[in-house]
């Protein structure tokens, strides 16, 4: 069975990593979903894509400038689907307060140096143990200082690779870190290579799936699970299949 997970909430239906997105995501169904992190000027864990605001929020300056408050202010819908309310930038506390019902986060970090890398893993652990959340959490992240530094020090969650170009194998970059998850660009697959990673118990995730025959056609390769910007699609779509 191929699991759904929907992209920064329900990215193609609602302003991407906002609680309404989330909350669309559950309304069709799907309660796995995947979300970027980027922390504030006070070191709160925020929801976001974009190391800066103008995006979503039309405005200028980094994310990393601005303390929680002044983000949870802000309106993130500019690029998306219109909608007829604000939609706040939330923080990662604000989520799992508002979605209890969600029963898998891929949380993809975006960092940089070491350090910073620390004070990221150091975060989301301790707010993943304040709310009970160790079994439905996994890390990801393209950075591979990141899960280096989190294998290095043994870190308490899973973690995941994502690969979006595959210039370096993939497979043996997340045997090297520890990862438990592959998150691959759709481009990248092929049922040998899927085959060859969940031989390695590697979950295999695919990113980002909108077109019905390509859901289709990843989900006959056998990968583990799809992230995608409409839920509602998704869903309907494996439901058809035999």
């Amino acid at each position: 069975m191929t699991l759904i997970y929907g992209h920064r909430g329900a990215r193609g239906e609602a302003p991407e990593n906002t609680l309404p997105s989330f909350k669309q995501a559950l309304a069709a169904g799907v309660n796995r979903v995947e979300l970027d992190l980027h922390l504030s000027a006070d070191q709160q864990l925020m929801v976001i894509h974009d190391p800066t605001l103008k995006r979503t929020t039309g405005l200028g300056g980094k994310v990393s400038k601005h303390t929680a408050a002044e983000l949870m202010r802000l309106d993130a819908r500019r690029d998306g689907p219109v909608w007829p309310e604000p939609c706040p930038i939330p923080s990662l506390e604000q989520l799992f307060q508002a979605c209890p019902e969600l029963e898998h986060y891929q949380l993809e970090v975006k960092s940089g140096s070491s350090g910073q890398s620390r004070i990221v893993l150091d975060a989301v652990g301790e707010l993943v143990e304040r709310y009970g959340l160790q079994d439905k959490v996994v890390l990801t992240s393209s950075s591979r200082t990141l899960l280096k530094t989190a294998y290095q020090h043994n870190y308490s969650l899973p973690t995941g690779l994502v690969e979006e170009y595959g210039l370096i194998d993939p497979l043996k970059s997340a045997r090297r870190y520890g990862c438990r998850y592959l998150i691959l660009n759709w481009k990248l697959c092929s049922p040998a290579r899927i085959r060859k990673a969940q031989a390695m118990g590697l979950h295999v995730s695919v990113w980002t799936v909108n077109d019905p025959v390509m859901m289709a056609r990843l989900a006959d390769m056998g990968v583990d699970s799809l992230i995608t910007d409409l839920p509602h699609l998704a869903v309907e779509t494996l439901a058809q299949r035999p």
